[in-house]
């Protein structure tokens, strides 16, 4: 396929999206940006949810998973199944009691600005490295089988995609981005639809003979029952529960696309409805997968796991139509992660850490701080796009990948603390059990399973013995960040205390 096509591809899908941003964009002001003045469509919300939820990385990984990791993905999704349900049953009433623009507002309500800065604090470490990560990861992609093609460096072509989001996003933000994040999703499934329907095809058979070869190689297998697995499917059950909770329902990018809908039952309809939808989606990815590497096993192809998507689908064995597909859908699953990353990450700094709601100042100086700020997040991205490029190891992104993912350990301590409990926090020991809570977490892991960390970290622990001796070849798996919330909750116990100041959730 090339390359020059491609690319044209990828500048017309951009002027498409500078397009929509402009129309939705107009008349937006601070409230706009940080929550879509309350007024979102629910369904459209719903709809670029599911966009938001599946980065670039997941188009990829989750099919390339399927070759070592059968269907087992699907259990995480059952599990994030419950934690949709507590999500809108739970969190979306105290949040819209509340009248909130940012949902660590609540913290600071509950426990004072101790409590409400380290949300913050914990929100922006985990968004900043988690997405930058992310973004790297499938710009790589994009540099491999187009830019390096045209002799654009990989420097420009994360300079031109970083200018291109803050373009969109920075005057409407979210009011924008509702619309901008459902025409991506609708460009991710159609590439994922589309890829499916033809490789299928090109295997000489149809969906249900193509289930028959994947259950004959045991990918289509779900539930996987060997309990000191990591794929054990307790685990991925009451651990995928934990990560919907805690990375959508304590999540500012997620959760202010919620809390911009008119109403609790308006934004209870949307999660219901993104839920559907995911699950479906993830089944789809699933599938996909399982083609994959059937076609592969076919063709004799070998080709790293997160490689055999874009492999398979930009090789001249499939039309054109096939790899501008791929690279649509790949681009639209990345850009709702990033566009929505950057958003949130300047309200967070605005509301939570500037305090701008809270300030007196025109709209006009309030618009000017917002837009520095946002201006100044995609620096950072910027910059540490270019230090994971430095970096250059993906088992090392692997490593910070998943620390990026124990940082919400204390937000799942903090809010659980306060839904379950009436009790009162030494305020000034909150930061200390929030630091030492996700390192006491990833400390156990490590111990749990060395080798993992060995080989992502290209260093000998001698752990193995003592993991042996401990565990008895037990691996902690998704139930990480569990574990790591009852560390943060156990921790705020101990600094707790009845107290006889009335709890105020009140707006």
């Amino acid at each position: 396929m090339s390359p020059i096509i491609l690319f044209s591809f990828v500048i017309g899908y951009f002027v498409l999206l500078l397009t929509v941003a402009y129309f939705t964009s107009r008349g937006s002001n601070n409230e706009s940006f940080f929550i879509g003045n309350r007024n979102s469509n629910w369904m459209l919300v719903a709809f670029g949810m599911i966009g938001t939820s599946l980065s670039g990385v997941t188009f990829v990984s989750v099919p390339g998973g399927v070759g070592s990791g059968n269907f087992y993905y699907f259990q995480i999704v059952l599990g994030y199944l419950i934690g949709y349900m507590v999500i809108a049953f739970v969190l979306i009433p105290l949040y819209y009691k509340m009248n909130l623009t940012s949902i660590y507002t609540y913290l600071e309500k509950r426990f004072g600005i101790n409590a409400h800065k380290a949300g913050a604090f914990f929100f922006i470490l985990s968004r900043v490295v988690g997405a930058t990560a992310r973004l790297y990861l499938v710009i790589s992609i994009l540099q491999l089988f187009i830019f390096d093609k045209l002799h654009i460096p990989f420097i420009v072509t994360t300079l031109v995609i970083l200018a291109l989001i803050l373009l969109y996003t920075f005057e409407g933000g979210v009011k924008t981005i509702i619309y901008t994040d459902t025409l991506q999703t609708t460009g991710m499934l159609l590439g994922l639809v589309v890829c499916t329907i033809v490789i299928v095809k090109a295997m000489g058979t149809d969906f249900s003979g193509a289930l028959s070869l994947m259950n004959e190689k045991g990918y289509t297998k779900i539930f996987n029952t060997d309990v000191k697995a990591g794929s054990y499917f307790l685990k991925h059950i009451i651990g995928g529960m934990f990560i919907a909770i805690a990375m959508t329902g304590l999540d500012q990018e997620m959760m202010q696309k919620n809390i911009s809908v008119k109403n609790i039952k308006d934004s209870q309809k949307n999660i219901m409805t993104f839920t559907a939808v995911l699950m479906v989606v993830n089944f789809l990815f699933l599938f996909l997968g399982g083609i994959l590497y059937l076609y592969a096993s076919t063709n004799n192809i070998v080709v790293p796991p997160d490689d055999l998507f874009p492999t398979i689908a930009l090789s001249d064995a499939f039309s054109g139509t096939i790899g501008i597909l791929f690279i649509i859908a790949l681009i639209s699953a990345l850009f709702p992660s990033v566009d929505g990353a950057i958003t949130s990450l300047t309200s967070c700094f605005c509301i939570d850490i500037l305090g701008m709601n809270k300030k007196e100042g025109t709209e006009k100086e309030k618009k000017r701080t917002r837009l520095k700020v946002h201006f100044s997040f995609a620096v950072v991205f910027f910059i540490m796009v270019l230090v994971f490029k430095a970096i250059n190891d993906k088992l090392i992104i692997d490593f910070i990948l998943k620390f990026a993912g124990i940082t919400y350990g204390p937000l799942l301590g903090l809010f659980s603390f306060g839904i379950l409990t009436k009790r009162h926090l030494n305020e000034k020991l909150i930061w200390t059990v929030c630091i030492v809570a996700p390192l006491m977490a990833l400390g156990l892991d490590m111990l749990s399973n060395p080798a993992w960390y060995e080989a992502k970290l290209h260093v000998s622990l001698g752990l193995q013995t003592i993991s042996e001796n401990i565990f008895h070849g037990y691996k902690i798996g998704n139930e990480l960040i569990l574990i790591n919330g009852i560390f943060t909750f156990l921790g705020l116990m101990l600094i707790s205390n009845k107290g006889d100041k009335k709890v105020n959730i009140s707006a």
